[in-house]
């Protein structure tokens, strides 16, 4: 990917399971309000990403990390005129928690207490991180993976609290968005959509922003894009899964995929076969 300086991988590394890796750097680029269901650990090298999180703009620049817990909405764009350029490991939740059982106190479920952390040491390992799984050292890529979770967690790690639906517009929004994921492709207008659940339109909108941080059309287009991902992922291509996850057409995935992982589906997908035909590699007998 690249443009006005502009250049972006997203990749995963087969030995590496459970992580999404990003290198990247962006000038114009603004990411819109998503969510991951991964961790994000973002090593900034250069310049300043500014990034809304929990209601405040965060400014992470050179030598610190912008860490957003799986679930949590926020955007991302340049904070300076030169744009900013880092590298990202984006661990499953289930790797996190693996990673603080053995090293860390931590109760509960593990997650960041704040979304900056200053710790240029870290901003390295991660970095080195990236480059061991480029070169294709996997014992380098797992420890130094281990070693920067495990220090992030003790420096800025926290149980994250638990989640439970007790008001009558918490319940709600969970009825919202089970009918959402369940009609992605032909979701209910709004109107529509509170009729059947025995609401009105004004006070679904203020549950389900009250509980996912966005409003349901934007919470879709957040979660048709992480389908798509999916289903990438398993070798569909752009154009089917567009029409899969509710898209109109291939470019209408194009814009909002880009606008949310960083790279264009297509791009994406390309790294993704290379790690399957890695593993299928790995896997085959060697010659006799």
């Amino acid at each position: 990917m690249g443009g006005s300086g502009e250049r972006a991988r997203h990749w995963r590394y087969a030995e590496l399971p459970g992580v999404d890796l990003l290198r990247a750097r962006y000038v114009r680029k603004a990411f819109v309000r998503h969510t991951h269901e991964q961790f994000v650990i973002a090593a900034i090298a250069d310049g300043v990403e500014v990034f809304h999180h929990r209601g405040a703009d965060q400014y992470a620049g050179a030598g610190a990390l912008a860490l957003v817990n799986p679930d949590t909405p926020h955007t991302g764009r340049a904070g300076v005129p030169e744009g900013w350029r880092y590298g990202a490991v984006y661990p499953s939740p289930e790797v996190v928690a693996e990673i603080a059982a053995e090293t860390t106190l931590i109760r509960g479920t593990p997650g960041f207490v704040r979304p900056v952390l200053d710790d240029p040491y870290a901003v390295q390992l991660v970095h080195q991180v990236l480059r061991a799984a480029e070169e294709g050292n996997a014992l380098a890529a797992d420890t130094l993976l281990r070693v920067a979770v495990t220090r992030l967690l003790r420096l800025n790690g926290g149980a994250l609290p638990q989640r439970e639906v007790r008001t009558a517009g918490a319940r709600v929004a969970a009825r919202v968005r089970a009918v959402l994921e369940e009609r992605m492709a032909e979701p209910p207008t709004l109107e529509r959509l509170a009729g059947e659940l025995g609401t009105s339109p004004f006070a679904l909108l203020r549950a389900f922003r009250d509980a996912y941080g966005m409003p349901p059309h934007a919470w879709l287009t957040d979660a048709r894009v992480r389908r798509a991902r999916r289903l990438l992922d398993s070798g569909t291509t752009p154009a089917e899964a567009a029409v899969a996850v509710g898209f109109t057409d291939q470019p209408h995935l194009n814009r909002h995929f880009t606008r949310i992982v960083g790279v264009p589906p297509g791009a994406y997908r390309i790294e993704r076969k290379n790690v399957q035909d890695e593993r299928e590699r790995l896997l085959l007998p060697s010659d006799v």
